[in-house]
């Protein structure tokens, strides 16, 4: 713990503070507060020297108090004082000491001059503790508690992988019930496996990352042997029934949605479903790993399982997902039951597709014989599955709103606003043909309704930006997020305001990371490109549909296709998971001091 506690203050200082003259009537600091999102402000007088602070249990206390008036009370009226404050200089150990001596939970930070250079917090301090803790007591039961996560996901996706194994048998499409029902155990089995060799504990950044690269390597490989059995390509080689089996089991289950099938509705029905329900299966999984990896806590913190009704563990947290996403579905399938004439297990995989953001289509002519009111359900459905899944669940819940989520969102709809109009002015396609694309294109479904190959650059190249900015975080969108982007902005006005190294390192790691993704997506499939412009494709077109691929958006020009040479498909299928793991992955589990 010493090297952690003998750091300097100044390491995690939150140099982006509020203060306010002593004079400043209540009602007007609260407004700022709320403007600039803070929960105090320090008090300074006349001469700008600091005198006291105010924060929010001050503000609630004095509000409970009948005979205050907002509108006369004054910060000198209810600020702490005097001020206690920390130096610089002074090692968190002490600041921690001085913190648990007053009963304070935040310091203010001043420098060797006396004048203000920011804030301290206690629970900072604590999750640096905590983390270093971690760190020593899971050192020697990473790899088991790995094991046993990894144990939790497959015995899941292996459960849920008995509906279209079942739905084969009621349809008495016997082949496509073996395969997926030999791919369901197993799931099962290695679930179960993984499970009594591994132990419940805690995993670190490192140990999260590589539970997520191993469970989507694990599925996107079981996943394939349901192909391997039903083997719909016809008379081909074992090298290319394999490839064509990895490729689309690792486009499905990365809801990149690039289909090898050019008439889809030649395929048992069943099969058909199968494919979009592993769409669906593998959009939760990726909900469900990036939340219990990443999600902060404390919004964690304010869920309630739908089970329990308390805070959702593991299991329940996949349970509380799969809920929210089924209620979703039906909702979407019943809708398009309603207004069409198709049957319900195709609107099923319509809706399954369009949530997960994924893209497969039972029929190839389904598009064209969409009403209008179909076109809005598929782009709500679409919407909706590159919306944050904390959205959902305050919609259903009635709870669980933050204002960086709805800026999030705000900002997400500008940008589909935006881009349609621009498109529509760019193309000669309709508007409504304009709206859809986008919005497929945005939300990384990539249901394809126009020819791309009959349309300028320009809108290429809008499309290809829509693909790279993808969806809002913690949905089954792809692409490098808005709340990414976001990050970047931040890092613009911190730049201009403070120095790198006085930036707080948890908002330095999130804005190299973002900076990392925002290079790294676009450079990524430069190589995937080369290789297929070897091959007598042109390198723009090559390039545009890797950028597909890395995106899980799925658009393209017909380069990636049945025709493609096995190795081919293979590399654009680590594409696919490399972009579904959002590329950062790789950083945490290789080279994870490069972000600490």
């Amino acid at each position: 713990m010493t090297d952690t506690l003998d750091r300097k203050v100044s390491q995690h200082t939150n140099v982006v503070f509020l203060k306010l003259l002593d004079s400043t009537t209540m009602k007007t600091a609260c407004s700022i507060m709320k403007k600039h999102h803070k929960e105090e402000v320090i008090v300074v007088d006349d001469t700008n020297n600091p005198i006291g602070i105010v924060t929010n249990q001050d503000v609630l206390k004095k509000i409970g108090e009948a005979y205050v008036n907002p509108n006369n009370t004054r910060l000198e009226d209810v600020m702490t004082f005097p001020l206690v404050v920390v130096k610089h200089s002074d090692t968190l150990q002490n600041a921690l000491k001085i913190m648990q001596d007053n009963a304070l939970r935040k310091l203010v930070v001043i420098g060797d001059d006396g004048k203000i250079i920011g804030m301290i917090y206690h629970h900072i301090i604590m999750n640096l503790v905590r983390q270093k803790i971690s760190s020593i007591s899971t050192r020697n039961y990473s790899i088991r508690a790995i094991l046993w996560n990894l144990g939790t996901v497959t015995q899941f996706a292996g459960i849920l992988m008995l509906i279209p194994s079942l739905i084969a048998t009621i349809l008495n499409e016997t082949v496509v019930a073996t395969g997926v029902f030999l791919m369901s155990a197993v799931l099962l089995i290695t679930g179960f496996f993984l499970n009594s060799y591994g132990e419940k504990h805690p995993l670190n950044l490192q140990g999260s990352a590589i539970m997520i690269l191993s469970s989507f390597f694990i599925l996107v490989l079981f996943g394939t042997i349901p192909y391997l059995y039903v083997a719909p390509y016809g008379e081909i080689g074992i090298a290319d029934l394999f490839a064509n089996s990895f490729f689309s089991s690792a486009s499905s289950f990365t809801t990149a949605g690039v289909t090898l099938f050019s008439t889809p509705e030649d395929l048992p029905d069943s099969f058909t479903f199968y494919r979009s329900f592993s769409q669906f299966v593998g959009g939760m999984s990726f909900i469900y790993l990036i939340m219990t990896a990443f999600y902060p806590e404390k919004k964690l913190m304010t869920m309630r399982g739908f089970i329990s009704g308390n805070i959702p563990k593991l299991r329940e947290l996949f349970a509380t997902i799969t809920i929210v996403f089924f209620i979703y579905t039906a909702i979407i399938a019943m809708l398009m039951f309603y207004l069409g004439e198709r049957n319900i297990l195709d609107d099923f995989s319509i809706a399954m597709s369009v949530l997960s953001t994924g893209g497969f289509m039972p029929d190839s002519a389904i598009v064209e014989t969409l009403t209008l009111p179909e076109y809005f359900v598929l782009m709500v459905g679409m919407i909706l599955g590159a919306l944050p899944f904390g959205l959902h669940y305050a919609f259903l819940r009635k709870k669980f709103m933050s204002v960086k989520l709805t800026r999030e969102v705000g900002i997400y709809f500008m940008i589909l606003v935006v881009a349609s109009l621009l498109f529509i002015i760019m193309t000669d396609v309709s508007e409504i043909d304009s709206v859809f694309t986008v919005i497929a294109t945005s939300t990384t479904a990539g249901i394809q309704i126009i020819d791309l190959t009959e349309i300028d650059s320009a809108p290429m190249i809008l499309l290809m930006i829509l693909m790279l900015i993808g969806g809002c975080g913690f949905s089954t969108a792809g692409g490098i997020k808005i709340f990414r982007l976001g990050q970047i902005y931040q890092f613009g006005r911190y730049f201009k305001r403070v120095k790198w190294k006085n930036i707080p390192s948890h908002d330095r790691k999130e804005i190299y990371i973002a900076l990392m993704l925002l290079v790294l997506f676009p450079t990524a499939p430069i190589p995937v490109a080369y290789h297929l412009s070897n091959h007598g494709n042109d390198f723009s077109d090559s390039y545009f549909e890797s950028v597909g691929a890395i995106t899980t958006a799925g658009l393209g020009v017909g380069i990636i296709n049945i025709d493609l040479d096995p190795f081919s498909k293979i590399l654009v299928s680590l594409l696919m998971i490399l972009g579904r793991l959002e590329i950062i992955l790789l950083v945490y589990i290789f080279i994870p001091k490069l972000i600490s």
